[in-house]
């Protein structure tokens, strides 16, 4: 049996509400397609509103030494959506943590004229898993201890 590497997961809860596990478009694509998990209207924005919150339903393991990022559809600011920090990042230990399961959701903005309907199903996003590196005197040992939000331990 190949061992696990990276991939996707319904969350806990999920199951039964018809959640597809993302693929890539094309064997060259970086990314992976996202689908919102449910309806939901995204109110346009005005100053001090908070990001909504766009369910996935899923959730994604990788290795110790990668991440993954959440990153905006290039048609998503045609519509008028956008992500706050223009794209999210998701620790290896957010994966299945005690908060949430590691439920990953798009956080965004509508900078359109209008409410945007978002229907189950929808491509809202992107996930491209990643790499990365650390400082020589690099000595971090804290545990994660939370979900969203939770790396202030």
């Amino acid at each position: 049996m190949k061992a696990r590497v990276r991939g996707f997961e319904i969350v806990k809860g999920w199951e039964d509400k018809d959640i597809h596990i993302p693929v890539r478009k094309t064997a060259h694509s970086a990314a992976y397609d996202i689908e919102a998990a449910e309806d939901i209207i995204v109110p346009v924005y005005t100053p001090g509103i908070e990001p909504t919150l766009i369910s996935t339903g899923l959730k994604a393991y990788c290795q110790d030494d990668e991440c993954y990022f959440l990153i905006n559809r290039s048609s998503g600011p045609k519509k008028g959506l956008v992500m706050p920090h223009g794209f999210g990042l998701i620790d290896a230990d957010y994966y299945e943590n005690s908060t949430n399961d590691g439920h990953f959701m798009i956080q965004v903005f509508n900078c359109s004229n209008r409410e945007l309907h978002i229907k189950k199903g929808d491509v809202i996003a992107q996930v491209m898993f990643t790499k990365y590196l650390v400082c020589d005197n690099d000595s971090s040992s804290n545990v994660r201890k939370g979900g969203f939000g939770s790396t202030d331990v």
